[in-house]
């Protein structure tokens, strides 16, 4: 997990659960529109993030590396 991520949110997807917030509060915010954002797109990995965005319900979260753009959730089938 030495690559640097780069996060983002579907937002004609996001249906404003939350789950991302309550796993990854430190990482995610809900905006007026009960719409999901990250609060830094270009990070290092966390496992927070990653659990995030496999709980999300509606799979708007996407996690590639930076560099490359590489898939890292939801990975590439």
């Amino acid at each position: 997990m030495g690559d640097r991520w780069h996060v983002e949110v579907d937002r004609d997807v996001c249906i404003g659960s939350g789950m991302c917030v309550a796993a990854a509060a430190e990482d995610f915010r809900l905006d007026g529109a009960r719409q999901s954002h990250p609060v830094a797109p270009d990070r290092d990995p966390s496992e927070a993030v990653l659990a995030a965005a496999e709980g999300c319900p509606v799979e708007a979260i996407s996690i590639t590396l930076a560099e490359t753009g590489e898939a890292v959730f939801p990975p590439e089938e």
